[in-house]
């Protein structure tokens, strides 16, 4: 089969293909690279200078208004922000913190005049900004964040002010070197009444770089990863901004100290505002999968080039990609990279119906909340164990820094834990599993209910018996599309109804058993949330596989496809076993069949992670540039002379 391989690009890179081209070219310039061995002020330096690059081309003013240079672009923002993963995380990372956290936040939180006063800044790096909502000893929790803005109406201002060690803002990009000013969260305090975390524009460095007074701070100094970012501490000892400095369109406080807002509900409006704030986790879930696009890409050239250990005493050595083991170990993150491109392009979507205005209902804010929440998590933890996995696949060569996996997994280790834990954001999405499902029974008369409930027993039986299998497509070849569905369906389906059946009581019991009940829940709720993201995958993989034209296009794809959806059931087979929703011998088939796809894809593999689109200039890794086979080459026609041997 031959693979159209223009189509194959034009689908992973997905409805901003164009926009990813174009900033590909970009970080195809040495001058945005990584540098490896350089001591950290030097990194942060260089990447300092990098982001000037960055504001002078344009590239990070998508999102934007065109009336102040912009393009109004959301999605395809976040399009462009990704792809610099490929020339240097932290900058990425540092770019995200100007424009995506800082900026967007200005963007999203304020109003018209703090618009014209600092977005023109922003945009052109003349006010290089920091993101400071984590705290030392608040981190995911960010409704219980410590530092307050009391109202002081005879002044017109409000005092920011850190009560506590624990109240620091912390890991804060910019903070540590760069950073003049500040989107600060905090209490809004006024009237001695508590009116919910609310930002406000703080600055905090003079023209000097010196602190203004009542602001201070430390450097976090060295980290794990991310070397290029300033990261650093501040905490504010009653220091006073103008009223007009609350980003206030969400929230606002009259001269006299009135407060009001267009969202009655303290609850709705802070979790309206942290909506706002969602693109960097967007951004960071196709960063993460782009990364082990990438890595995929130099381990499998590799791969395919690399011989080892001869089938016979006078054989040539077998090629790495042709051992089952190493197909094994490679295709099948191949295949969840796939599934996550797709996802996240449908992600991407609906990110930019949002903030582009066309779609703004509360529906679909949740949903776009719902999606980030539980696709983040799985392309972040893929990243490090792709990663691992091609430097481990590459030997000696994988532990050069020269060949990119150890770097970029230094770089992305933080990617699992920033812009919301991954644990957390899971709980989030599983809550909002129970919602729903409660919220569907709670809508139907006492029949319907008692139905709804008869059938949940019924096919919990006919499970407990043994008799709910899979017939026909798993015992042999992979399943068709219909039976990947009905199982990865069914396993969300179960894992749900048991989690909202054992919450139900909760709603009767006072708080401390309530919340009791809920911890005990807590792996389950995980569970059935991470079933939900990888449904969410493996449906928009199978709509990219029917979207493509071309049939022999089509069909390796749709192996691709059932190489994932395999990998997922192989994975969970135990809780399957144990439902009853498959039989120890079509169990016993799933591992097999894995096996014969990987040796059915094997001849496809080089135009899979071909089909990504890199360089060159993007891999920058020599064991991906085909000197391996050179070496080969070389090796097959040196002369070698006999060993000799002792009598």
């Amino acid at each position: 089969m031959t693979l159209d391989l223009t189509a194959l690009n034009d689908a992973l890179l997905g409805t901003w293909a164009n926009t990813r081209r174009a900033n590909r070219r970009l970080t195809s310039d040495p001058a945005l690279w990584r540098v490896d061995d350089a001591d950290v002020a030097t990194r942060r330096a260089r990447v300092s200078e990098q982001l000037r690059l960055l504001a002078e081309s344009g590239a990070p003013h998508g999102c934007f208004p065109a009336a102040f240079g912009g393009r109004d672009d959301h999605g395809g923002n976040v399009a462009a922000f990704e792809e610099l993963v490929t020339a240097d995380p932290s900058l990425q990372v540092k770019s995200g913190v100007q424009w995506g956290l800082f900026g967007c936040a200005v963007l999203h939180l304020g109003t018209a005049a703090h618009h014209e006063r600092w977005l023109p800044g922003i945009m052109d790096l003349s006010i290089p900004g920091v993101f400071a909502m984590t705290e030392t000893g608040h981190g995911s929790d960010v409704a219980a964040l410590g530092t307050t803005a009391t109202y002081d109406p005879e002044a017109e201002e409000f005092v920011i002010h850190t009560p506590s060690r624990a109240a620091w803002k912390d890991y804060l990009g910019n903070a540590a070197v760069d950073g003049i000013a500040a989107v600060v969260f905090a209490q809004l305090i006024t009237g001695g009444e508590n009116h919910g975390v609310h930002a406000f524009y703080v600055p905090i460095r003079d023209g000097s770089g010196a602190f203004l007074p009542g602001v201070g701070g430390e450097d976090d100094g060295v980290k794990g990863g991310l070397n290029g970012v300033d990261n650093g501490r501040l905490h504010f000892t009653d220091v006073r901004i103008p009223r007009g400095n609350l980003l206030n369109r969400y929230g606002d406080v009259a001269a006299d100290g009135v407060y009001s807002s267009p969202i009655a509900s303290k609850g709705r409006r802070f979790f309206t505002m942290l909506g706002t704030l969602i693109q960097g986790r967007v951004g960071l879930e196709g960063a993460a999968t782009w990364a082990s696009a990438l890595g995929l890409t130099i381990a499998i050239r590799y791969g395919a080039e690399r011989r080892q250990f001869a089938s016979t005493p006078e054989g040539e050595e077998v090629v790495l990609l042709d051992y089952p083991r190493h197909q094994r170990r490679l295709l099948t993150r191949l295949a969840t990279t796939y599934a996550q491109a797709f996802a996240h392009d449908l992600s991407l979507q609906g990110f930019d119906r949002v903030f582009g205005g066309t779609d703004v209902t509360d529906t679909e804010r949740q949903d776009l909340e719902t999606r980030a929440a539980a696709l983040k998590p799985l392309s972040t933890w893929h990243a490090l164990d792709t990663l691992q996995e091609c430097r481990e696949a590459c030997g000696g060569a994988g532990f050069l820094a020269e060949n990119r996996f150890t770097g970029l997994r230094q770089d992305l280790d933080i990617y699992t834990t920033f812009e919301g834990d991954n644990t957390v954001l899971l709980q989030l999405v599983g809550k909002r599993l129970v919602t729903d499902r409660a919220r569907a029974l709670k809508g139907k008369t006492p029949l319907g209910l008692a139905q709804t409930v008869a059938a949940h027993a019924a096919r919990s039986a006919v499970r407990r018996a043994g008799l709910s299998r899979v017939r026909g497509p798993l015992t042999g070849e992979p399943g068709s599309a219909a039976a990947q569905r009905r199982l990865l369906a069914g396993r969300v389906e179960q894992l749900t109804s048991e989690l909202t059946a054992r919450l139900r009581p909760a709603a009767k019991l006072p708080p401390e058993e309530a919340a009791a009940l809920a911890q005990g829940c807590q792996n389950l709720l995980l569970d059935a949330a991470r079933a939900h993201a990888e449904l969410l995958q493996w449906e928009a993989f199978t709509s990219a596989v029917d979207a493509i034209p071309d049939a022999e296009t089509r069909a390796v794809l749709g192996e691709v496809r059932d190489l994932f959806a395999l990998g997922l059931i192989e994975r969970h087979l135990g809780w399957y076993l144990l439902a009853k929703r498959l039989s120890p011998s079509c169990a016993r088939q799933v591992p097999e069949s894995i096996d014969r796809l990987c040796a059915r894809l094997r001849p496809h593999t080089l135009d899979l992670v071909e089909a990504f689109g890199f360089d060159q200039a993007h891999l920058r890794a020599p064991i991906a540039s085909g000197a391996e086979q050179r070496r080969q080459d070389e090796a097959r026609t040196a002369v070698v002379p006999e060993p000799a041997y002792a009598a």
